[in-house]
């Protein structure tokens, strides 16, 4: 019967602690969980503080883009009136050549300022992209009217 009672509380304090020691991980799983949820918040809160970090940025430096490259397109505008001009006055057979690259020129232009007028400086669009590639395409056509106007002069 001694031998009985004692497997019996061998096993009764073998379960208890088991149950004991199922707990405390559960009270820890409950605060890991716990710190992993206030973490996903405090990233949420910074992503969207980066965001509107960002948004700001990229606005000023938006402005900026928009006011050179405007400046731009209008130069090139009048570097087109000005070969216009040149060509009316030559009246040559081979200007009207000249004049089909001009027009060429002149709607690359207007296609640049079109592309620049329509773009919507959100987060959403992607800046950087946008930027190199209007700037490429600036830096062609600024070739395209360079050699334009030094093959007019030969």
């Amino acid at each position: 019967m001694k031998k009985t009672i004692l497997t019996l509380a061998i096993a009764t304090f073998v379960i208890g602690s088991t149950l004991m020691s199922c707990k405390q991980n559960t009270d820890k799983e409950q605060i890991a969980q716990d710190s992993v949820d206030s973490a996903k918040v405090a990233v949420d809160e910074a992503e969207e503080n980066l965001d509107e970090a960002r948004r700001a940025a990229t606005a000023e430096e938006w402005q900026e883009f928009k006011d050179a490259t405007s400046v731009k397109i209008e130069e090139n505008n009048a570097r087109i009136a000005e070969l216009k001009l040149k060509i009316k006055k030559t009246g040559k057979d081979i200007d009207k050549a000249y004049q089909r690259n001009i027009d060429t020129i002149e709607q690359k232009n207007k296609n640049l300022k079109a592309k620049l007028d329509t773009y919507k400086n959100d987060v959403d669009s992607d800046w950087q992209s946008f930027k190199r590639e209007f700037n490429h395409d600036m830096d062609e056509l600024g070739e395209s009217l360079k050699d334009f106007t030094e093959n007019n002069k030969n």
